[in-house]
């Protein structure tokens, strides 16, 4: 699918990938580039093939770019541990590694599409049908997931309302010298990189609550509480407070622990059921690596270290 949109440049001087993602923000900085390398944007009606061009006033920019097809979650047959299931609520244990519903970058194999090939589910949304809340790729454990519109409705205003309950195991670096603590910091998109989130003045407010499990010589167990639910939220505030999540490849240190990605778990999740109002609450453990990584850690032994 081919598309065409050409604009007038107000004034400001830019580089051209900026300058494009400023009045086209739907689009991601990477596809821009590709755009500009793939000599597919036009300066003044003359091809430019670096991001960098400086962009003057009133210059007239010409993009024509291969637009991907719209998304659609179909069925698949895909492993998918269920832990509760009735007629309106579907609570299920995310593995590590899987995506929660599909986007440009995972267009299938997901969470929702292992969930379509397991039941139906009432919903408008054909991308993200039944899904209230999420988890991060690489982060593992439960998710409620609304089967009914009725639901759906509800538990997104227990979200809302803060009156749900959903905690985290996290192993992060360095001891605490604290018990517990709430960090209270805004979160957005980071101004520098668009694939990270950061704690800036414009963000969105965000609380997370922690309480230290154990201490170790370098690292510790800690247990997460949501009170928000921004993106990434408890990788970034843990990396704000210089203690994070190990394993991180986004928000952690270069040097950290070997795994599958960050050892961040949603360990327990618990609600009112939408239609009898009884309180549902649920508790996994987390996955064999991140159990045999603080055996180790309990028991002195050298950990697998980038």
């Amino acid at each position: 699918m081919i598309t065409t949109f050409t604009f007038q440049n107000d004034g400001i001087v830019n580089r051209l990938d900026k300058t494009i993602l400023r009045f086209h923000p739907e689009y991601s900085r990477a596809q821009i580039q590709k755009w500009i390398k793939e000599q597919q944007v036009q300066v003044n009606q003359q091809i430019i093939a670096k991001a960098s061009f400086p962009v003057q006033a009133d210059d007239i920019i010409t993009v024509t770019a291969t637009k991907r097809a719209p998304l659609h979650a179909c069925p698949q047959k895909l492993p998918l541990e269920i832990i509760y299931e009735d007629d309106d609520v579907l609570v299920v244990n995310k593995p590590q590694g899987m995506v929660v519903h599909p986007s440009a970058g995972h267009p299938d194999k997901t969470l929702v599409n292992a969930v379509l090939y397991h039941t139906k589910i009432q919903s408008q949304d054909d991308l993200r049908p039944g899904i209230v809340h999420r988890i991060d790729k690489d982060t593992s454990g439960l998710l409620m997931i609304a089967k009914t519109e009725l639901a759906q409705v509800s538990l997104s205003e227990q979200l809302k309302a803060k009156s749900n309950l959903r905690s985290y195991l996290a192993i992060v670096h360095h001891p605490f010298t604290e018990h517990s603590g709430t960090i209270t910091a805004p979160i957005g998109r980071d101004p520098r990189d668009r694939k990270r989130q950061a704690v800036i003045a414009t963000g969105k407010p965000a609380v997370t609550h922690f309480e230290v499990k154990q201490n170790f010589a370098d690292f510790a167990l800690i247990r997460c509480r949501l009170e928000t639910g921004r993106t990434h939220q408890i990788r970034v505030h843990l990396q704000y407070i210089n203690h994070p999540v190990a394993g991180d490849p986004l928000y952690g240190p270069r040097h950290t622990v070997k795994g599958a990605g960050q050892f961040l778990h949603a360990e327990t999740l618990g609600f009112k059921h939408p239609r009898t109002g009884q309180w549902l609450q649920f508790q996994v453990d987390p996955p064999q690596i991140f159990q045999e990584t603080l055996k180790k850690l309990q028991s002195s032994l050298p950990l697998d270290i980038n």
